[in-house]
């Protein structure tokens, strides 16, 4: 019987040999489609300026030169105190945003909490609406006088309804109500079972957020934009779009100002410098995911199987 049916499931679940190349390609396709502009990318970073100006970008750099990372070097107090800022700015916000995004899921999770549908419609109404753009600067900027501080930052990024609900699915449909109320029996009250017990099963959902959490800091350039005007607060992203901004403004109004297409050509920052820039903001992230892979699957798997 057993066999029998292991046999219905492998003739319903079997994908024909036509359909399978098929999904290989377009796997292949959107595989390509993200990994080639990065390699572009980088071999411009690694490009002649001379040669980009006569043959354009290529995938292989007809004249290798180092000058986009000469240009970095010279740079480099500015472009490492812009990385020390994201890098303090995605260490502090990932971790603050785990304990909260978890401590906020935990609570939803439970059954027995009296305000648990009120608070889940509470978190839940803020992914479909919000309050726009000037409401959101009004509170961050003059009510709680955050602007041009490290905390604007990192607070308005930590905590977002999709992450309080991953981890709220995560935790019903992992931890089992006989595990929290065994722990209630010998006295454990609620930060005790989630720090000692909760926490540390859920490694899946927590890496995930972590995941989630520190890309979205890393990346992040518009916070600044609105509410940073000290240079020593810039991030590398908001540096870099700082830069890139910059650059456009004064090749489109080079007249205006009084100087030549030449020598205005001659003291900015070269196309090689810019994906230069763009390297060295994208490595680090690129390197930590692999450490997150594993965990990030199994929970996103469990969340949407059994949420």
């Amino acid at each position: 019987m057993a066999s029998k049916n292991t046999s219905d499931t492998l003739r319903f679940t079997r994908v024909s040999p036509v359909t399978n190349v098929l999904f290989n390609g377009v796997m292949i396709i959107l595989a390509l489609v993200c990994i080639v502009p990065m390699l572009l990318v980088v071999s411009i970073s690694f490009s002649a300026e001379d040669a980009l100006r006569e043959y354009g970008y290529r995938l292989i750099p007809r004249s290798l030169s180092m000058e986009g990372y000469g240009y970095l070097f010279k740079q480099r107090e500015t472009i490492l105190g812009a990385l020390g800022m994201s890098v303090i700015v995605t260490g502090v916000g990932t971790v603050l945003g785990v304990v909260l995004n978890s401590l906020l899921g935990y609570v939803l999770s439970r059954r027995e909490y009296k305000l648990q549908k009120f608070y889940v419609w509470f978190v839940f109404i803020p992914m479909i609406f919000n309050g726009g753009l000037v409401s959101t600067y009004f509170i961050i900027a003059q009510f709680l006088h955050l602007k041009d501080s490290i905390w604007v930052l990192i607070i308005p990024l930590a905590v977002s309804s999709y992450n309080v609900i991953l981890c709220k699915t995560f935790f019903r449909a992992t931890i089992p109500d006989s595990l929290i109320e065994s722990a209630k029996i010998d006295g454990a009250n609620q930060l005790k079972i989630f720090f000692e017990i909760v926490f540390p099963l859920s490694l899946p959902v927590l890496a995930t957020v972590a995941l989630f959490l520190s890309f979205g800091y890393w990346n992040d350039w518009f916070t600044s934009m609105l509410y940073i005007d000290k240079p020593e607060l810039f991030t590398l992203q908001a540096y870099l779009n700082r830069l890139l901004g910059d650059i456009n403004f004064l090749a489109q109004n080079a007249a205006l100002l009084g100087v030549s297409q030449a020598q205005l050509l001659a003291t900015m920052p070269k196309e090689a410098a810019r994906m230069a820039i763009v390297v060295v903001a994208v490595l680090p992230i690129a390197c930590a995911y692999p450490f997150f892979q594993r965990y990030f699957v199994s929970g996103l798997t469990v969340g949407a199987v059994k949420g």
